[in-house]
């Protein structure tokens, strides 16, 4: 994220990346602390340092492959709410990307 960041700041031109918007999926296993921690020990001296991160959460989101209804799983209950199939597929929650770099 930090190379990313430091790559479109530079074809930017930016002498100073101000915030960096995160899109993280809730299965993930992305813990928000985490990533700032890194964050400001990895972009420490360089054009990234001092950025704020936002974090945006995705919720899981599951297909079925029976009826093609989507449904938000209940974490005891994976089991399609309409026609009760259990042949799922995961359509959101996984993600872990950069929405957006603002750049000074």
């Amino acid at each position: 994220m930090v190379e990313l960041a430091l790559d479109e700041g530079k074809k930017a031109g930016a002498k100073k990346i101000g915030k960096i918007s995160l899109i993280i999926g809730e299965m993930s296993g992305i813990v928000d602390e985490s990533v700032n921690f890194y964050f400001g020990f990895i972009s420490k001296g360089t054009v990234a340092e001092g950025a704020v991160l936002e974090f945006k959460r995705v919720p899981m989101t599951a297909r079925c492959r029976d009826c093609q209804n989507e449904f938000t799983p209940s974490e005891f209950d994976w089991s399609c709410p309409k026609c009760k199939g259990s042949s799922l597929e995961i359509i959101a929650g996984d993600e872990l990307r950069v929405e957006s770099i603002e750049v000074e």
